[in-house]
């Protein structure tokens, strides 16, 4: 499928997505968010996607932010409509595939943007990246999960700073508050990526994917994580990956899953 405003690329099981409107800083708008959850979904589907990774083009921003332009005379009712669907379209989309999708952030990643790599599943940083959500300097505030996600990841009291002040921090601050699990340079951002891309790729895909849904349940209201991930076990034992990952580990020879 062409898309406008996003690049697509498989190599070795990994579907790299890249944002790609270098003169708008990468920033996201509805035709940008409907192409991409298109690309998550297609890559979910593709049965030799194992990874995705997501990025942004250029050296300046993985994404600078939402397009502001699209939403300055929206009405409260038509705000609502934009966080609400925004959510459904990519970043829950993205939070709860089965696919494992890492977030390479590569410069900027403020609002809209950081909202997108918190609902990766984890995230990678080049060490010129600045993070942040600056949505009350503008009077609103974060839509797209950003209140619940940033709260997850680094705590209620770095979480309100991050917002009230609206600031930014750099990627090694981000590394030591939990919100990215490496730094490196932005030559190499890609590479780290793609090599611990790899490393997942090795293990049964259903298996992640049961494990990616017992994860998200701990912070789903009502929902007992413990409950999800008994349910997520015990179905294990009647998959195929299980079968040949007993097998190869009993026969001390490397499993070769067949994701079933």
């Amino acid at each position: 499928m062409d898309f406008n405003n996003i690049l697509t690329d498989f190599k070795d099981g990994i579907t790299t997505i890249i944002i790609n409107r270098p003169k708008k800083l990468n920033a996201l708008n509805q035709e940008t968010i409907n192409e991409l959850h298109q690309a998550f979904k297609d890559a979910d589907l593709d049965e030799y996607t194992k990874v995705i990774i997501i990025t942004g083009s250029g050296e300046k921003a993985f994404v600078a932010g939402a397009d502001i332009s699209e939403f300055a005379d929206y009405s409260m009712e038509e705000g609502e409509y934009l966080a609400a669907n925004g959510q459904k379209v990519l970043f829950d989309f993205v939070e709860n595939l089965s696919t494992p999708v890492i977030a390479a952030v590569n410069g900027f990643a403020l609002g809209g943007g950081l909202e997108l790599a918190m609902a990766c599943h984890f995230r990678v940083a080049s060490d010129n990246a600045r993070m942040g959500l600056p949505e009350v300097s503008l009077g609103v505030i974060p839509g797209y999960g950003g209140t619940q996600r940033l709260t997850q990841l680094v705590g209620k009291g770095r979480a309100m700073e991050m917002i009230m002040t609206a600031g930014m921090i750099d990627a090694n601050k981000a590394l030591s508050n939990g919100l990215v699990n490496h730094v490196t340079s932005q030559d190499e951002l890609l590479s780290l990526c793609e090599k611990i891309a790899g490393k997942i790729s090795q293990n049964s895909s259903v298996a992640i994917g049961a494990a990616i849904k017992a994860v998200n349940a701990n912070f789903q209201e009502c929902v007992n994580g413990f409950e999800v991930e008994i349910k997520e076990f015990g179905k294990s034992f009647g998959t195929e990956d299980f079968a040949e990952g007993t097998s190869a580990f009993l026969e001390k020879r490397k499993a070769d899953f067949p994701g079933r």
